[in-house]
């Protein structure tokens, strides 16, 4: 049975402290009490995910972690110990994150993007923050324009470091941000650029969407510079008159509308777009 993953188990019997599961090799493993479901019988089977308790222990339980074995997942460190750190992890018990498994200490209370570690010569599990160690760089298989699911990981000096597919590094560049993204966050994204050293340009939206924004971006500008910087439209404005005042559709007009605020370059009200 290995510790760190999700499995599906038959409960085998009964005792005072809960029910043991095995598994088709007849290794069994304690499912304590406090986790068991209501209506649970000898004979049924159970999903359930096996980790140490703090005596050593492997058992099972039925809560959810927040990541399995060679998984990533944002979390929260809880406090800093004389062995390391201890991130809270959706189980009873806190995850150790060793100082050798640390870029830099870690500080309570702040999130940091972490992988599950199994040690094979102690038969542990463990958080890690050297992300890179457990990411893939070569024979990178994803493509220019292909649609991603990313885990938003943590800032970077140039933009936002993105994990994805549990697989890959990828980065988002601030100049291709605009709109707010939450670290910790799953989202889709898309692939922009596979570089040389199996790194990743990410986009938050599809290949083109940038220059097909700034074009109707343009398009307002100029309408609004047309009519001394007013515009008697907003999202609330039928598509009919947005089509006959710019020749764009709703959705584009909605679009290039985002953009133009987040940069400072217009103001919204309930009926009306106008030039700072």
């Amino acid at each position: 049975m290995q510790i760190g993953l999700t499995q599906e188990l038959k409960v085998a019997r009964e005792t005072v402290h809960g029910f043991y599961l095995e598994d088709e090799n007849g290794h069994e493993v304690l499912l304590p009490g406090v986790y068991i479901p209501e209506g649970l019988k000898p004979g049924d089977m159970i999903r359930v995910f096996l980790y140490k308790d703090s005596e050593s222990r492997i058992v099972a339980t039925t809560e959810k972690p927040a990541f399995e074995l060679g998984e990533f997942a944002v979390l929260k460190v809880k406090e800093v110990g004389k062995f390391g750190a201890f991130v809270d992890w959706g189980l009873s018990k806190d995850l150790l994150v060793p100082f050798a498994e640390q870029n830099a200490i870690l500080q309570a209370g702040e999130l940091y993007p972490f992988c599950l570690c199994y040690d094979q010569k102690s038969d542990r599990l463990f958080g890690s923050v050297k992300i890179n160690k457990h990411l893939e760089f070569t024979d990178v298989q994803l493509e220019v324009g292909q649609e991603v699911q990313v885990l938003i990981a943590e800032k970077h000096e140039l933009g936002i470091f993105a994990i994805i597919e549990q697989r890959y590094s990828g980065l988002i560049f601030h100049s291709d941000i605009h709109k707010q993204i939450k670290t910790g966050e799953l989202r889709k994204a898309f692939v922009k650029q596979v570089r040389d050293d199996g790194k990743v340009d990410l986009l938050l939206e599809p290949m083109g969407y940038e220059q097909s924004v700034d074009e109707h971006s343009d398009i307002l500008i100029k309408a609004l510079e047309a009519n001394q910087g007013k515009l008697k439209l907003s999202d609330k404005s039928a598509p009919e008159s947005i089509k006959t005042a710019l020749g764009l559709s709703k959705k584009a007009f909605k679009k290039a509308i985002g953009k133009l605020y987040k940069a400072g370059k217009v103001e919204i009200d309930v009926d009306e777009i106008r030039l700072k």
